[in-house]
């Protein structure tokens, strides 16, 4: 006697996507974000160079100068959400970026240049801030693999404005720089239409007070991240985690040339590696981080993936081109599940430190981890290239070290009677 058995069946692909229709819009807006930004970033510094005739060095300190501007994006921009609509704050970025790139084609004069640079880094930065928070609020408790998803459509993102870069970038004229850069600011106004269409997300201290509506409106002032020691820690050691970008971005590629036997085009297939790995593992590995406590049982993997990625580094400076692309191989795998593993961290657990008072403010602070690193990354990344192979265990070390300080706090923050006592978060409306 045959017994048939029939699966349940799937739900639709939209609905396996956490945040409903406004949701899978802002995913779409991400996605046209990266491949606008994949466009433009590829041929930023040969645009500087070959259009508006600037010189190596000056190229070097105008992404300095912007960058270092770009720090203050992701604060202002917490605390502006804080107290505007962020569905507004974030149009309002969209075309300040939009508006800064079109204003380079206007001038070759230098100190335009890095004005106009400035004023576009700031609301790039301040953009990471607001969509993360528009996440959390209208994903919930599945903020994590709503992340997940979001990190690998931007990889895809990325990946394809990358390519019509490059394919821009074989005819080297100056029309084609000029319509990749008008290209991106295009993307952000697609961008600007596409947000209007998204409804405002409840923010979390709105939604505590609907709740509970017959409770007096609170008095006391919001909580002030930069008198909050613990976060600030907390955000220190973020952006010590963020150097994996600059080690797979900066540091390899120099490394290959200057300390191994391995061809210089193995570069670009590792960052190929990189992005491969990310779209196939991203959103299966968001399960082992769907709460506060499971993401910070990832701080051990973390500091094993690191140690094992720079002792990776290390090795491929022995001689021997075959040992040499077997050493960076493993390292770029390793360092790839570190990233991925270190973003399901820093989503949920720099949200569930946040207060509901202040979370934009909060998350604000914690963007400075990323745009300080972005600044301070790349410098660091060559002198550890020019100290030679020893530097890179003594940099796993810091990693492994900086895990563990990590793994303490948090668990300390999350079981204060302050963040013990429920109350209603992003994840609970």
């Amino acid at each position: 006697m045959s017994r048939s058995t029939t699966r349940p069946d799937r739900p639709p692909f939209k609905d396996r996507i956490p945040g409903g229709t406004d949701g899978r819009r802002m995913l779409l807006i991400g996605f046209i974000d990266k491949c606008g930004t994949g466009l433009w970033s590829t041929a930023m510094a040969l645009y500087f160079t070959y259009v508006t005739g600037l010189g190596l060095g000056q190229v070097g300190l105008l992404i300095a100068l912007s960058g270092a501007a770009g720090i203050a994006g992701a604060p202002l921009g917490g605390r502006l959400a804080d107290r505007f609509p962020l569905v507004r704050v974030i149009i309002c970025t969209q075309l300040l970026r939009a508006a800064a790139l079109l204003a380079l084609l206007t001038t070759d004069n230098y100190l335009l240049l890095v004005l106009f640079s400035a004023a576009g880094a700031l609301p790039d930065r301040a953009t990471n801030v607001l969509t993360k928070l528009y996440a959390a609020r209208v994903a919930g408790p599945d903020r994590v693999r709503y992340q997940a998803i979001n990190r690998t459509t931007s990889n895809i993102g990325w990946t394809l404005g990358g390519l019509g870069a490059a394919a821009a970038l074989a005819v080297g004229s100056t029309t084609a720089f000029h319509l990749l850069l008008v290209g991106d600011a295009l993307s952000y106004l697609v961008m600007a239409a596409l947000t209007l269409r998204c409804a405002e997300p409840p923010a979390p201290a709105a939604s505590r007070i609907a709740a509970a509506s017959t409770d007096p409106a609170p008095t006391t002032k919001p909580s002030n991240p930069w008198r909050d020691r613990g976060f600030l820690a907390f955000t220190t050691g973020e952006a010590v985690f963020f150097l994996h970008d600059s080690i797979l971005q900066v540091a390899l590629p120099l490394w290959i040339v200057h300390a191994t036997d391995a061809p210089v085009g193995l570069a670009p297939l590792l960052m190929v590696i990189n992005s491969a790995l990310v779209v196939l593992f991203q959103v299966p590995l968001s399960r082992f981080g769907t709460t506060t406590d499971a993401a910070r049982r990832l701080f051990g993997p973390l500091a094993g993936l690191f140690a094992a990625g720079t002792l990776a580094l290390a090795v491929s400076a022995v001689d021997g081109g075959t040992l040499a692309i077997a050493a960076l191989v493993t390292a770029t795998v390793a360092l790839t599940f570190a990233e991925m593993i270190h973003t399901l961290v820093s989503w949920e657990i720099s949200v569930a430190l946040a207060p509901d008072d202040a979370q934009g403010a909060y998350l604000g602070v914690h963007g400075l981890a990323q745009s300080t690193q972005r600044f301070a990354g790349p410098l660091l990344m060559t002198g550890l290239v020019s100290a030679g192979p020893l530097a890179w265990p003594l940099l796993g070390a810091a990693l492994v070290a900086t895990t563990a300080a990590q793994n303490r706090l948090v668990r300390r923050r999350l079981t204060e009677p302050s963040l013990s006592v429920s109350k209603v978060t992003v994840s609970e409306h």
